[in-house]
Order: C-alpha cells, then structure tokens, then sequence
C-alpha cells in the first residue's frame, strides 16, 4: 500500500513538473487574477492522474500505468480542448475519476453494481450541459463536432493540431502500443470495455442532441484507448516468443505509417501553397519517430527471438521513446494553440 501511494506522487510529481513547463511561459498572458489563471495545469494533472489510477485496475506495470495518464492528459485531445472555456477541460478532466467506482466496485453477488456505476460519466455529462443550458453558459459551441478526416491525425496529429482540428490521436510510437492492447482486450474478453469504447465513439458521431456537445463523448473513447496504451506498453516489456508475431505486425504497421507520412511530406509542398514548407517539416517529423518506433520494437523483436529477458533494457526502450514521443508533441500543441 506504501509502495503504491509513492508511485502515485511520483507520478503526480512528474505530470506536475511538465504542465508546469508547458504552461508556465503562457500564464502571464491572461487577464484573470488568482488561482483561476492556473486552471490549464491543474486540469491535465487531474486527468493524467485519472487514468493512471483508473489503469491500475488492469494494467500491474507502473510505467505502462504512467504512460496511460500521460497519454490522455498531455494528449492531443485534451490539449485541444484547451481551444474552449476550462470548465471543458474539467470536465473531461474528471471522467476517468467517474469511472474508477465501476471499476474498482463490488465484486461477488454484487459485481453487476459496476454495470450501473459505469453509466455515472455518461450522466454526469448529461447533467452537465443541462445545468450550462439552463444557465444560458455555452463554453463550447453546440455544432462542435467530429469529422471523419480528424481521424487523420492518427497518423500525423501535429499536422492536424496546426491546422486548428480536433484531435483525435495519440502521438505516433504510442499507436503501435495501443494495437497491442486492443489484442490484449480481444483476448481477457472484456467486452464491457469494448461496448463503452463503441458508445461513445456512437454518441461522438450522433451529433449535437439534449444540449450536450458530441465531442466531448470522445473523450471517453480516447480515456479507454490510453488505458489500452498502458496496457500494451506493459505488453511490450513483457514480450515472450509467442508474441514475436506481434511485434512484426507492428513493426509492419510503424513503416506504413512512416511511408503515409513520407507521402504527405512530398504531397503538402506540392498542393497546400505558401505553408507547404511548414507542413512538410511536420510530416518529415512523425516519419521520423514511425522510425524511431519501428528500430524499438525490432530490438525488443530481436531480444525477445534471442530469449533475452533484460526487463530494465525493455523499460529503457519505452520510456525513452514513449516520453520523447509525448514531450516533443504536448510542447508543439500548446504552443501552437497559445
């Protein structure tokens, strides 16, 4: 229990010491007074420490844990919606502390209390554009919503983020870690996430309806793959032979979206006029850590065929990778939004 309340300041520590520096050069520009100014910071620690909890429930590795809340509260999306009023970011801030009494519930006779507890984020947003409805307070605009070529930014979020878009994405090497964890998902049969990952992705593309703004149901779609991020960083550290298959898959899949990417780099100097240039620099950059991820995950391949366990080696790996990858991309978001 000690041990467990220790990581989680280390954590806290560490998801304060970036916000802090992510945000620290914009605050003098705003005209609010006192603690209201600092809102940005406090709202990515809430949700980064979230979903680190929330995770704990499936995912036993720390760092797996560390990357899951990292990966939604330094995340495009979150960062994003920085664009809006705070109160938006709260809230989204919140949801994955909404989800931690279903998930850590009762169990025995009682278990199907969590089924009922998992519907509370869903009521809470609800109940929370009625009550901005009735006080006539619209922080994000209703029509605010989710188009198809957003999912773009799968494969090049900061191409998306400089032209202003949603972003639903994860940064580029956690994809790879992600396709581990939806398998991981598959395979334990958790179909209860897996129907709370099709609902709100359902509820995202429904449109604006009862007040409430669809985009912020993908917020619950991008807390359930950050979990499953976590989850498939811990896959990647423990990797035995069985799973060499797997890493080859996305090795494979690391080099398409490198070739996207190289794609896109010659396309935007050729069609987008005057800020081709800029564009084809963001495209050159997501080749480069679809690279970065693709020689990884062939050293873990190769370490994993060669029965080298070396776990530590492993957690070098991704922290290094995993942490370049959220660091370069959280600090061209909010500079590009501030």
């Amino acid at each position: 229990m000690v041990k467990n309340l220790y990581k989680f300041f280390a954590a806290a520590a560490v998801y304060f010491a970036f916000a802090f520096y992510l945000y620290y050069p914009y605050l003098q520009d705003y005209k609010t007074a006192g603690l209201e100014q600092y809102f940005f910071i406090f709202n990515v620690c809430l949700a980064s420490l979230g979903v680190y909890v929330l995770s704990r429930r499936w995912v036993a590795s720390f760092i797996g844990s560390f990357f899951a809340g990292a990966i939604y509260g330094f995340g495009p999306f979150i960062l994003g919606l920085a664009k809006y009023h705070p109160i938006v970011v709260t809230l989204a801030a919140a949801i994955p502390w909404m989800f931690c009494p279903s998930a850590f519930g009762p169990k025995g006779r009682l278990r199907w209390l969590r089924t009922v507890l998992a519907s509370l984020p869903f009521l809470v947003i609800f109940l929370f554009f009625q009550l901005l409805e009735y006080r006539h307070f619209f922080p994000i605009p209703k029509q605010t919503r989710i188009h198809l070529e957003d999912f773009l930014a799968l494969v090049t979020p900061l191409v998306v983020a400089e032209r202003s878009g949603t972003i639903i994405s994860f940064y580029h090497f956690p994809i790879a870690a992600l396709s581990i964890g939806f398998l991981m998902l598959l395979a334990a049969r958790r179909f209860g996430v897996l129907a709370i990952l099709c609902l709100s992705v359902t509820l995202g593309f429904c449109g604006p309806f009862l007040n409430i703004c669809s985009i912020i149901w993908f917020a619950i779609f991008v807390l359930c793959c950050s979990v499953l991020i976590g989850a498939g960083v811990q896959g990647f550290i423990e990797a035995g032979f069985a799973d060499c298959k797997w890493l080859l898959i996305n090795i494979v899949i690391m080099l398409i979206f490198l070739a996207i990417s190289l794609i896109g780099a010659v396309y935007s100097q050729d069609v987008i006029a005057g800020l081709g240039v800029k564009y084809a620099k963001l495209f050159i950059g997501a080749a480069k850590m679809y690279l970065a991820g693709a020689v990884a995950i062939g050293i873990l391949l190769f370490m994993v065929r060669a029965k080298l366990r070396l776990h530590w080696l492993r957690e070098v790996i991704m922290c290094c990778l995993a942490g370049i990858d959220i660091f370069l991309g959280a600090t061209y978001i909010v500079d590009t939004i501030f």
